[in-house]
């Protein structure tokens, strides 16, 4: 039900870590969590190309504002109450953008960040033609980002893109020098392999998140994969998008070509089963009770 958040999530979450690879299904805006938490989910995250492609319609590439999606990680938190960490790109400029960019998103009531060391504007990090920024300005990225937390619990995850750039040997290095200047987390993002994977586990002794992403450089690799491998966090970051987008498609399909819903109606989810997601007795109860 909406309400804010009863306590620190940045805290809530560091606490679970070390306990079992954490799952964090891919979110987009306040419905898509909620059914998450329904759902079972523990801890959720929020995808900048699903708050940007569902926001506005347009592809990943730096278009969303901090204030946009900070709107959006405020709706998120205050309607599951859940730990949530969410992508901010490359911290929406430079170092004192990235100071700014974190009272906002800490405000919102989010757990952590993650930010990335390409260039802006960045682009897919499955996709070819990226480039990443010297290593010394991702580090003062990190120091802005560490030194303007309010709450030293508020996570500040450091992801690199230099494996389809540099190497993977490139992209340990910095992710070590990383951490070595305050990252709570690592994020190696667009590794090729199972074998790069473990690679990384071995090589940098902090928390990992691995990104679990479809149709990418990375191949299908399980939850229970990475928790062998040792990893913290596995994220699903669009998988619940793609497949809400294909229904989409195919509803408007059908309705335009037959002029009725009638053949999907057994497809839909009901009025009372939304209803029920949304907890709208208790409004009304609510509602009620202030009005006796």
């Amino acid at each position: 039900m909406l309400q804010l958040p009863a306590e620190n999530l940045g805290t809530k979450l560091k606490n679970r870590l070390g306990k079992g690879c954490i799952l964090l299904p891919g979110v987009y805006d306040a419905i898509s969590a909620l059914t998450a938490k329904k759902c079972g989910a523990e801890a959720l995250y929020i995808s900048g190309a699903g708050v940007t492609n569902s926001r506005l319609a347009v592809p990943d590439i730096a278009l969303l504002t901090v204030s946009e999606l900070a709107d959006s990680a405020n709706n998120i938190v205050n309607i599951t109450q859940l730990p949530a960490i969410s992508d901010a790109d490359t911290g929406f400029g430079e170092a004192l953008n990235v100071k700014r960019t974190v009272h906002m998103l800490e405000n919102s009531g989010l757990a952590g960040i993650h930010l990335e060391d390409q260039v802006s504007p960045k682009r897919c990090g499955h996709l070819d033609g990226k480039a990443i920024i010297p290593k010394e300005h991702m580090v003062q990225k990190i120091h802005a980002a560490c030194e303007s937390r309010r709450n030293p619990d508020f996570m500040i995850v450091a992801r690199t893109d230099a494996r389809s750039v540099e190497g993977i040997d490139a992209a340990i290095h910095r992710a070590n020098l990383y951490v070595q200047n305050g990252a709570d987390m690592i994020f190696p993002e667009g590794l090729y392999s199972e074998d790069e994977f473990k690679m990384f586990r071995d090589a940098v002794k902090a928390p990992l998140m691995a990104n679990m992403t479809e149709f990418g450089k990375t191949p299908i690799i399980s939850k229970d994969s990475f928790e062998k491998m040792g990893y913290e966090v596995v994220i699903f970051p669009m998988t619940a998008f793609r497949m809400m987008l294909q229904a989409l498609v195919t509803t408007y399909e059908e309705l335009l070509s037959k002029g009725t819903q009638q053949d999907i109606l057994d497809k839909m989810q009901t009025r009372k089963q939304l209803y029920e997601i949304l907890e709208y007795a208790k409004y009304t109860e609510l509602d009620t009770n202030w009005l006796e």
